[in-house]
């Protein structure tokens, strides 16, 4: 399973990476920081995707999407119990 990093040591990783010169590569920061070249260009993508430079669903869409979700099966097995219920 991969390592879960907590969110302070992200944002410094990003802050560092985001502020870097031209010549220093990702690896170098990610070999820095103990991390993962995919683990911090992923960190990369998304934040851009949250500061709207890219499109995407962003942290807080994501999570409305999942709880509308969570909301519908809800509202559809209700209507199944009541569907049954009528017949």
């Amino acid at each position: 399973m991969p390592t879960k990093y907590p969110k302070e040591v992200r944002d410094v990783v990003l802050r560092v990476a985001l502020s870097r010169d031209s010549d220093v590569a990702l690896a170098q920061i990610a070999q820095n920081f103990g991390t993962q070249v995919g683990t911090l260009d992923k960190w990369l993508r998304n934040e851009r995707v949250e500061t709207g430079e890219k499109p995407g669903i962003t942290g807080s869409e994501n999570d409305e999407l999942r709880e509308l979700r969570r909301r519908n099966r809800l509202l559809e097995q209700e209507v199944e119990v009541l569907r049954r219920a009528a017949a």
